[in-house]
């Protein structure tokens, strides 16, 4: 279906809609495997087991109070004054309660002692020449303490394999002795800025030059993904290009480029990514911003993501494509969430309008209001963005109240 689809777009350079670009890309989802990672090495990665508790949760019945534990019969009885045999401290082996009407003084923590079934803490008892007098007018059995296995048992599954690790799962595994955790592999992923007016970081630029800023906000959005990518630049010459992209295909499993797609004299890289093997799979999306947005992929599997030059361009067509490809190939959710607009939008043109939204909830009704840029050069309506929503190009008018799916960025 693809190849079929590559001769129409080749021969009439026609554009696809948000939906055919998506299902394309679907169509080039990939498994990288898995490794083994460190505990602590783990994080913001996806998980490919199962974690399992390999014990009782708690494990042993487990004093939440600090007090002193007693038989509840001898309560019944009409006992108050109970002889303090021991003191059983948390992490020290298990006691056993000699005499029915005598108690134990324990620590929180600790594992109740045998012979015992509640824990009258400090504040409701009266302690004094090794004997406990008990103030409360009841209790319960088991009161104040954590019953083994309350949590969870032995078996049970703890956190489901495709998880994205928190420091919560973190705590989880370390709770299990998971010291080393089974995860996916991430794709080695680079990332190339194009075009002569860009200058380094930390460069001073001339008045008809710009810093570049697009592969740095590319770099920190994979490392939310916790995936560290190589940065490269190349300048707007067709035979340097061919040369370092070919050195940089040689070490990345995804190419990520910014700059040089459009139909501009100098935006060499389509030809010249062709010309090193790249099959187009699309090159124009009927969508704004970011109309000229590419994919494409070698016959060894590598793939190709071309976004415009502009900078929310490049921010939503990796957000909307990119993202949603990586979390597919790595078994992770991409996070959508349902939002009425809190501002009516007018769009004319036939094509699907990628609107960056904050979100605020008012009388517990989720809003997105639409943040509308001057233009896809706009850097600044980037920072206060929460979100992107995508409106079709079939309607030309959404109505404030409109319910939209959100796309978090």
């Amino acid at each position: 279906m693809a190849c079929c689809f590559l001769k129409i777009i080749n021969t009439t350079i026609c554009m696809i809609s948000v939906n055919e670009a998506l299902a394309y890309i679907a169509a080039h989802v990939k498994d990288f495997g898995v490794e083994t990672a460190a505990l602590l090495q783990s994080t913001s990665r996806v998980l490919a087991q199962d974690v399992i508790a390999d014990r009782d949760f708690p494990p042993y019945h487990r004093v939440t109070m600090d007090g002193v534990a007693i038989n509840t019969k001898a309560f019944e009885s009409g006992k108050r004054n109970f002889y303090v045999e021991n003191i059983q401290a948390a992490g020290a082996s298990l006691q056993q309660l000699r005499e029915e009407n005598n108690c134990i003084e324990v620590m929180t923590g600790a594992v109740l002692p045998n012979g015992t079934n509640a824990v009258i803490p400090y504040e409701g008892c009266e302690l004094k020449d090794g004997v406990a007098t008990i103030q409360s007018t009841a209790i319960r059995q088991f009161q104040n303490v954590h019953l083994q296995g309350s949590d969870c048992k032995e078996g049970r599954i703890l956190i489901q394999k495709n998880t994205t690790i928190t420091s919560a799962h973190i705590g989880i595994m370390a709770t299990v002795g998971l010291y080393k955790v089974l995860i996916y592999k991430n794709p080695a992923i680079a990332i190339c800025s194009t075009g002569d007016e860009l200058v380094d970081i930390t460069e001073t630029p001339l008045p008809h030059q710009i810093r570049k800023s697009n592969g740095y906000m590319l770099a920190a959005a994979l490392q939310q993904e916790g995936i560290t990518a190589k940065l490269y630049h190349v300048n707007d010459d067709k035979e340097q290009m061919l040369q370092h992209l070919t050195t940089i295909l040689n070490e990345c499993d995804v190419l990520l480029l910014s700059g040089a797609v459009s139909k501009g004299k100098f935006d060499y890289l389509p030809e010249v990514l062709q010309a090193s093997g790249m099959q187009t799979v699309f090159h124009r999306v009927a969508q704004r911003p970011g109309k000229p947005f590419l994919f494409g992929t070698f016959d060894n599997g590598k793939l190709v993501f071309g976004f415009p030059g502009n900078p929310a361009s490049t921010f939503i067509c990796f957000n909307i494509y990119c993202k949603y490809w990586l979390h597919a190939s790595l078994h992770r959710t991409t996070k959508k969430i349902s939002a009425r607009l809190a501002k009516t939008i007018t769009f004319q043109p036939k094509l699907s309008f990628h609107v960056l939204v904050t979100l605020e909830y008012k009388e517990g009704i989720l809003y997105a209001m639409p943040i509308i840029a001057a233009n896809s050069g706009d850097m600044p309506s980037l920072i206060s963005a929460d979100g992107i929503v995508t409106l079709p190009a079939e309607w030309d008018t959404f109505e404030v109240g409109t319910i939209v799916q959100v796309t978090y960025c």
